[in-house]
């Protein structure tokens, strides 16, 4: 995993500035770049595997809607969190309020030993 160092100033003390480690993004694999790699590990046809792909796609979502988190086995389990603004008594509250919706990944404990054997070394980007 490549890196590289970020000047940031602390929001509590804009003076203190230190250099931080963020990582570089090498690009994007595409749907159909990780399609074919399925394929070519496996015994699936590519229409196999673009079918199971596009299923999940459709289905995820469905269930998530619903409250249910989605536990997708050995890579972990997704599940829908938002934010709210506060009121003071119960019947003051609308949906308006709620905001920030967004999907949380929470990787399975075999997904992240997974990661555990990472290398670091320092990208040439700036």
């Amino acid at each position: 995993m490549q890196y590289k160092l970020v000047e940031r100033s602390n929001p509590q003390k804009k003076e203190e500035v230190k250099w931080y480690a963020t990582p570089i993004n090498n690009g994007k694999v595409t749907k159909t770049e990780v399609m074919k790699e399925i394929v070519n590990v496996s015994s699936l046809s590519r229409g196999d595997v673009s079918n199971a792909i596009e299923n999940l796609i459709d289905i995820v979502p469905k269930y998530l809607l619903m409250g249910k988190s989605v536990n997708l086995g050995e890579l972990g389990t997704l599940r829908l969190s938002f934010s709210s603004k506060g009121v003071e008594k119960p019947e003051e509250f609308n949906v308006q309020l709620i905001k920030g919706v967004r999907v949380v990944f929470t990787p399975s404990t075999e997904f992240k030993n997974s990661l555990k054997n990472i290398k670091f070394e320092k990208g040439d980007k700036k």
